[in-house]
């Protein structure tokens, strides 16, 4: 495998690194500190596949450099030429690991983020499967230690949610979750349905980052405020009070609604935050259209009218047609264990794509 960036890209990297570690050992201030060491721990990596990789082509040339040599006793030649094949491909695989650390990252990805779940068509039906899906997300989060924090709730009449709203706050949660947001279908008997007679219903999920106030500044003039009573479950506390709040951005016309705490300051605390997440998915769904704009190939446009995947409960499976995987476990992946497999699949799409577009 060819390598694209030039060695003395390589060497700018290696020699960065060298110098954040330097720069660290002198002892400079808290903030200084915080800074280099979250920009040394993004190249830690990238340095280490770096010599890898740098590791395994002396390996091989060495090998090389016996075999074509007259001087070689046959004894040697031939042991050179058994590992020859090991050597090429641990040099091809060292090659792939540097290309994926070396592709640009999103810089949303370590971060945190705002999930949204809302029923779509089939009515009751697709409400409850709604409640499957946040379940589902909810436990995946326990899986892999991040939190989930309820910020907005509307149940359905028999069960689950008309929509539900919840930040899942850990390292990495938007670079796992990022390629759920779409039309995600359900196949199956509805427990009213005395005939037996499968049917097929809906719920959109969207994924947002959530936004630093690094990332996005608000400006107060183009926001109206509103406070109401919440409505819905919550006892009397909370329906005697005005503590519901809804922020409107005027310019783009995007409204949130949080009403999940019974303090009216908490709630417009956090319909900020929810209000900060979608303008600043606005901002990137837009920059990552015009990059698109030339793509080849993609895992799907990420519009969340599309259709990314189907339940079907009498099969017991689960397809993700953007990449045309079919698992056999409904019941694991509904229960979070293992939705990795979809996820991992979906990443190592998304990281062809982009190597085919770097070299191409």
């Amino acid at each position: 495998m060819t390598l694209s960036p030039p060695p003395e890209r390589l060497d700018a990297i290696v020699q960065r690194h060298a110098v954040i570690t330097d720069m660290l050992a002198a002892g400079p201030d808290s903030e200084t500190v915080v800074a280099l060491s979250r920009e040394l721990s993004e190249l830690d990596d990238v340095v280490a596949a770096i010599r890898a990789w740098r590791a395994a082509q002396e390996n091989l040339a060495g090998i090389e450099a016996l075999i074509a040599d007259p001087a070689t006793d046959g004894e040697m030649r031939a042991l050179a030429y058994d590992e020859r094949e090991e050597a090429e491909a641990a040099a091809e695989a060292a090659a792939r690991a540097l290309q994926l650390m070396l592709i640009p990252k999103d810089a949303a990805d370590e971060g945190s983020a705002i999930l949204e779940v809302r029923a779509g068509t089939g009515g009751d039906e697709a409400a409850l499967f709604a409640g499957d899906l946040f379940r589902m997300y909810s436990r995946y989060a326990e899986i892999h230690g991040w939190r989930v924090s309820v910020m907005s709730v509307s149940e359905g009449a028999v069960g689950g949610y008309k929509e539900i709203v919840a930040e899942i706050v850990g390292r990495g949660v938007f670079a796992r979750l990022k390629f759920e947001s779409g039309v995600h279908r359900v196949q199956r008997v509805p427990e009213t349905e005395g005939g037996g007679r499968i049917h097929t219903s809906a719920a959109t999920v969207a994924v947002l980052p959530e936004a630093e106030s690094v990332d996005l500044d608000l400006d107060e003039t183009d926001l109206r405020i509103d406070t109401m009573r919440s409505g819905g479950a919550g006892g009397q506390h909370v329906n005697k009070t005005e503590s519901a709040v809804r922020i409107t951005h005027v310019p783009s016309g995007i409204a949130v609604v949080v009403q999940d705490e019974r303090s009216q300051h908490k709630n417009k605390a956090r319909a900020l935050q929810l209000l900060r997440a979608k303008l600043y998915d606005l901002e990137r769904t837009r920059a990552d259209a015009a990059r698109a704009a030339d793509r080849k190939a993609q895992v799907g446009s990420g519009d969340r009218s599309e259709r990314i995947r189907t339940y079907n409960f009498p099969q017991g499976r689960v397809t993700d047609h953007r990449i045309g995987l079919t698992l056999y476990k409904l019941d694991a992946v509904l229960a979070g264990e293992a939705l990795d497999e979809v996820v991992d699949a979906l990443v190592a799409e998304h990281q062809a794509a982009l190597l085919a577009e770097q070299q191409g």
